[in-house]
């Protein structure tokens, strides 16, 4: 008995912020009469936080290195915008235009990271001035104005424009018209037998090593997610189809999930966390893991800049601000832990969309915003304080 209370005791704490993403799901959907649900929403649900995606990605790698973060993220996003959309403004080609972003992204987050990594400047400080820096530089690049973009092929490519959607290739070889989108649909049926086959794959290892998981469990969670997938593909092919966005984002997740699962970087990422001193000692070099982190937080403000932008079909001064602590907050919200060491892409995409399910659900309410605030900063402050007691039961 006291077996499979501990071990239904372990399920909720695994499975907390997923349970909850369900209810707060659930609760909006009787609060609005279903229309979080509607496919139009579903697909704003997505474009609307694909940066929080994208930013959250680069975050966690920080926060795994010891609970740090940045706060120069929002700044950042806003001052790579500028230049881009300024540059595009002058007529320079698009691609120009996309390079800069993110080779500027990628160069703020290696400067920032050699304070923090090779002078041991806290995180904090350090990237507290970027955040002051270069939101200046921002209204500099900008002189005080919004600049707009009107490269359409910018705009549907990074999720702007009326046709930022994957056109359906299989209707158009058909020679017909209509919903739902075909392709759309396609590529969520291969995304998911992709993923079923990933999940028998390393069950069979499991098996082939003599690794006790649990198989049933396992093959539950796989039918729910593909479940989900499916649903959720349905939804964009009833709608517009797959929005480009979700390519980007798509393409962020995977390779973060790689790296964070697969490489050496990952796992040293895991362990100056945990133990910085007993990981330098081991003989990796944990000044390249900070910079790592952080050239890598910068790269992904480029690219949420890009996103930025294209959503916004423009920049000015003021856009991004806040940026920072979204990303922060889907981390901590998905089971990051506030000291480092432990935390997971899977988990901080529940984060995000966590975030984004109660954003979207009190807009379509109509709750004032300052209470939105309120909300949120209660969500992120339960997060963490579960974060703390589960640390301590485990003492």
């Amino acid at each position: 008995m006291n077996e499979n209370r501990m071990s239904v005791g372990a399920f909720f704490q695994k499975y907390t912020m997923i349970i909850a993403l369900v209810v707060v799901v659930i609760f909006f959907a009787i609060l609005t009469g279903g229309k979080n649900l509607l496919p139009g929403n579903i697909n704003n649900l997505i474009s609307q936080n694909g940066y929080v995606f994208v930013l959250a990605a680069g975050m966690l790698l920080c926060i795994l290195t010891g609970g740090n973060i940045d706060l120069s993220v929002g700044s950042v996003v806003c001052f790579t915008a500028a230049v881009g959309c300024v540059l595009m403004d002058n007529d320079v080609n698009m691609w120009i235009a996309v390079l800069a972003m993110l080779a500027i992204g990628l160069l703020i987050g290696a400067f920032q990271g050699f304070w923090i990594a090779k002078l041991h400047v806290p995180a904090f400080i350090a990237t507290l001035s970027g955040m002051y820096a270069f939101r200046g530089f921002s209204n500099v690049v900008l002189g005080g104005y919004q600049v707009s973009v009107t490269n359409e092929a910018f705009l549907n490519l990074f999720g702007g424009g009326a046709k930022c959607y994957v056109p359906d290739f299989i209707r158009q070889a058909m020679g017909t018209t209509g919903k739902p989108n075909l392709t759309c649909l396609a590529i969520g049926i291969i995304a998911v037998l992709i993923f079923i086959g990933l999940k028998v794959r390393k069950i069979l290892i499991q098996k082939k090593l003599n690794i006790h998981q649990s198989i049933p469990a396992q093959l539950a969670t796989t039918a729910v997610i593909s479940a989900v997938v499916i649903w959720l593909t349905f939804k964009l092919a009833s709608h517009k189809g797959f929005p480009t966005v979700l390519i980007w984002i798509g393409l962020v997740l995977g390779i973060y999930q790689y790296i964070t699962t697969k490489t050496a970087i990952g796992r040293h990422l895991y362990a100056v966390g945990g133990n910085e001193k007993a990981t330098a000692l081991s003989g990796v070099k944990t000044r390249n893991v900070y910079w790592f982190a952080y050239a890598s937080i910068g790269l992904m403000a480029g690219l949420a800049g890009i996103l930025t932008a294209a959503r916004a079909k423009g920049i000015d001064p003021t856009y991004a601000e806040g940026y920072e602590m979204d990303a922060i907050a889907s981390c901590f919200i998905g089971g990051a832990s506030a000291y480092g060491g432990v935390g997971k892409v899977s988990g901080m995409i529940v984060g995000a969309v966590l975030m984004g399910v109660i954003n979207q659900g009190m807009n379509i309410v109509g709750v004032d915003s300052n209470f939105q605030k309120v909300v949120k900063g209660l969500v992120l402050l339960l997060a963490v304080v579960f974060d703390v007691l589960s640390k301590r039961q485990k003492r």
